[in-house]
């Protein structure tokens, strides 16, 4: 299976998906998973992707793929 995958009608790679998440540019990101959950705003599917945002931190991101909900495990 690809690493890219479909978010608000375009087609994103796992850094692209991470970047969407941070409002900037990421060091890296893992591959896009299918998240075990609904979006709370439309209902619609939620990717995964884990990526480090810094050398010095690592956060798993989730995004809608219909919607522009996200949101991180940060506290």
């Amino acid at each position: 299976m690809s690493d890219n995958r479909v978010v608000q009608g375009r087609m994103v790679t796992p850094e692209r998906l991470a970047e969407l998440i941070e409002d900037e540019s990421v060091i890296d990101a893992e591959p896009i998973r299918d998240a075990e959950q609904r979006c709370p705003d439309c209902g619609g599917d939620v990717l995964e992707v884990g990526y480090m945002p810094s050398a010095l931190e690592f956060v798993t991101g989730w995004k809608c793929q219909e919607c522009d909900w996200n949101d991180t495990d940060r506290e």
